[in-house]
C-alpha cells in the first residue's frame, strides 16, 4: 500500500494549524430512532466548506521548490478546484484549474475571484479535461495534484477520520461516501490504524454504485449513468483508491436518490446544518436502515457543504424520477 498511517500521522503534523478544527455533533433524537450513538465529523465547516482543503493543502506544502516555482494544475468543476487554488494562495504557490464551461458560475467565479486561481475553461467531458490539462502541464511544467490519484492528497483526506477519533476513540463503525475514493481510502487507512476493529463502510448512491460493483467483482467497474443528485460522488475509482479500498474497507452501501434527500432533509431540518447531497449519503445509509448500527457507536464525515441552491432546487422541482 502506497499510504500508511505514519503518512497520516505527518499530513495532521502539517496542516494541523492551518484547517480548520471542525466540530463533532450528535442529535439526540437521531439517536433514538436508531437506537445507536451517532456522530459526525462535520467538514462542511472545513475551509471552502468540504474536506478537501486537507488534501490539497497537504499536496501543496510537500511539493519540491522547483515544482512550487512553476505552478500546479488540477481539473474539477467541484470542491477540489477551490480547495487546491486556496492551499495555493495560502503558499504563494501559482494555481491553474481546468474547468468545464458548464461548471457552476458561482463555483468557477470563486476559484478565480475569492481564491486568485486561473481558470481555463474547456469542454463538457472528461476527455476535455484531462487533454487540457495535459497540454498545459507540458507548455509551463506545473505539476499536476489530481483530486485523489494523489498519496499525498489521500493522506491529507485521512487526517478527517484521524481527527474523528481522536475526539471519539471508541467508535465501532465509520462510514464516509465514495466517488473516486479518496476520502474512504483515507478514512480507511485512519481507522485501521487506531483500531483493527472498526468497519469501515462506504456510502454510494445506487444510480453511481460503481464502487460497490467494483468491491465485489475485484476490478474496477464504470457507470453508464452519472445523473445522481449527490454530483460529488459521480467520478470514479483509481487504480491506486481501489487497492486501498479492496483491502481496507469492509463493504460498499448504496442508497437511493430519495433516501439521499431524506437525509438531507434530516441534517438541515433537524440539526440545523448544511450538507451537500454527496455528504448526506452516509446518513442516508443508517436512516435506510440497510446498516445495522443498533447498540454501536458510529461515525460519519460529513464531507461538505457546498449546495448550489438554484441547481439544487431546478433539481427538485422538476419532473426527473427522484
Amino acid at each position: 500500500m502506497s499510504v500508511t498511517f505514519d503518512d497520516i500521522i505527518e499530513a495532521h503534523k502539517r496542516i494541523s494549524s492551518v484547517i480548520n478544527q471542525t466540530p463533532v455533533l450528535d442529535s439526540r433524537t437521531l439517536n433514538q430512532i436508531l437506537s445507536a450513538s451517532i456522530y459526525f465529523k462535520c467538514e462542511n465547516f472545513q475551509r471552502i466548506g468540504a474536506f478537501k482543503f486537507r488534501g490539497a493543502y497537504n499536496a501543496c506544502v510537500t511539493l519540491q521548490q522547483e515544482q512550487s516555482a512553476k505552478g500546479v494544475i488540477t481539473h474539477s468543476s467541484g470542491n477540489h478546484a477551490q480547495a487546491l487554488s486556496l492551499a495555493a494562495k495560502l503558499l504563494n504557490i501559482k494555481a491553474t484549474i481546468v474547468m468545464p464551461k458548464g461548471s457552476p458560475s458561482v463555483k468557477i467565479n470563486a476559484t478565480r475571484d475569492t481564491y486568485g486561481a486561473n481558470v481555463v475553461l474547456c469542454e463538457n467531458t472528461i476527455e476535455s479535461r484531462t487533454s487540457v490539462t495535459q497540454e498545459l502541464i507540458e507548455k509551463f511544467g506545473y505539476t499536476l495534484i489530481h483530486p485523489y490519484d494523489n498519496d499525498k492528497v489521500i493522506a491529507g483526506q485521512g487526517t478527517a477520520a484521524y481527527d474523528l477519533l481522536k475526539t471519539v476513540p471508541d467508535l465501532d463503525i465509520i462510514i464516509a461516501p465514495v466517488g473516486g475514493g479518496g476520502l474512504l481510502s483515507g478514512t480507511a487507512i485512519s481507522a485501521k490504524g487506531i483500531n483493527k476493529e472498526i468497519k469501515v463502510y462506504g456510502a454510494e448512491p445506487e444510480r453511481v454504485d460503481d464502487a460497490a460493483r467494483s468491491k465485489r467483482s475485484g476490478k474496477i467497474e464504470s457507470n453508464q449513468r452519472i445523473d445522481t443528485i449527490a454530483d460529488g460522488l459521480r467520478t470514479g475509482l483509481c487504480e491506486r483508491t481501489f487497492r486501498i479500498i479492496e483491502k481496507e474497507v469492509d463493504e460498499i452501501i448504496t442508497v437511493s436518490e430519495m433516501e439521499i434527500i431524506e437525509a438531507m432533509k434530516f441534517l438541515w431540518e433537524r440539526m440545523k446544518i448544511v450538507v451537500e447531497p454527496s455528504g448526506a449519503v452516509p446518513l442516508a445509509v443508517i436512516l435506510s436502515k440497510k446498516l445495522k448500527v443498533e447498540g454501536k457507536k458510529v461515525g460519519i464525515i460529513l464531507s461538505g457543504g457546498n449546495v448550489d441552491l438554484t441547481q439544487f432546487f431546478k433539481i427538485l422541482e422538476s419532473n426527473i424520477t427522484i
